[in-house]
């Protein structure tokens, strides 16, 4: 449990200081970038040659490292929870680094979320069986088609709205992540290549942070990750709870819901610190 929690909390670190940098760099970027097979080898080229993408590439591929073993070692919900935190870091870092000042409420959202996670960490039990489970795999394999399509067609737009759609499909993508690496079986190299979620698993995340960066260069970082956050916390922590039997401590679930609630509160009141100003040129 020490070891898992400790995973997440400094993923979320790494995770807070890469959304910056992705934010600068993706603003860098035409805007009229849209997730077109016939673009997107252009468009990922012209992230790629940016030196605060790089560095927020760098940053989230050592991020998920650290969270692939909380993944592996904690129940989803306090796994995701750990990784909201990377909220947290972000608004602190940007009150310190650009001169932003955060407001009494978003202050009293830090406490929230320092303290539902706490409620989290006490409440939690031992993670279910990471057994296979070819009806979750093939729903995840589902929702990655569906989810390139809606990608496809929402990033036609240059509107609000079109920033929060991909936003929330870029959480979807994370969602998936979590829930691949949960079901990743250990075994041989022959028997990892041949499983469905070897694959699923690096397909979301690639999907979810290119639909982010589409977010983030269309629209306001509030606007992008508000949905992101909710999505990729809230889907991987039910389907633990409720299909791959992650446990909460005996008579411990109105302070589980409590601590989640109060993360998912004050995860959604961070978002509305818009930590890097629009740049788009």
């Amino acid at each position: 449990m020490v070891l898992g929690l400790g995973a997440a909390l400094g993923a979320a670190v790494l995770f807070g200081i890469a959304s910056i940098l992705q934010a600068v760099g993706s603003r860098k970027v035409p805007t009229e970038s849209e997730l077109d097979p016939r673009r997107l080898g252009g468009f990922v080229v012209a992230l790629l040659q940016q030196p605060a993408f790089l560095g927020a590439l760098v940053l989230n591929l050592a991020g998920f490292g650290l969270h692939f073993v909380a993944l592996r070692l904690l129940p989803l919900y306090l796994a995701q929870a750990g990784i909201a935190v990377s909220l947290v870091v972000t608004a602190l870092l940007a009150t310190r680094l650009m001169s932003d000042q955060l407001s009494a409420l978003e202050w009293s959202a830090v406490l929230a979320v320092c303290v539902g996670l706490g409620l989290l960490a006490v409440s939690a039990g031992d993670a279910g069986e990471s057994a296979e489970h070819h009806g979750l795999t093939i729903g995840v394999i589902i929702g990655l088609v569906a989810i390139a399509v809606l990608g496809a067609l929402a990033s036609r737009s240059q509107r609000g709205v079109s920033t929060a759609l991909l936003g929330l499909l870029a959480g979807l993508g994370y969602a998936g992540v979590a829930i691949s690496a949960r079901l990743l079986q250990d075994g041989s190299v022959g028997e990892l290549l041949r499983s469905p979620t070897t694959y699923t698993l690096p397909l979301s995340g690639a999907m979810a942070f290119i639909l982010y960066s589409l977010a983030l260069q269309r629209g306001s970082v509030t606007l992008a990750t508000t949905p992101m956050i909710a999505l990729q916390t809230i889907t991987p922590a039910a389907v633990g709870v409720f299909v791959l039997d992650d446990a909460v401590r005996p008579g411990w679930w109105p302070a589980a819901v409590a601590g989640f609630l109060l993360s998912a509160a004050g995860s959604l009141i961070l978002v509305r610190f818009e930590s890097v100003k629009p740049d788009p040129r």
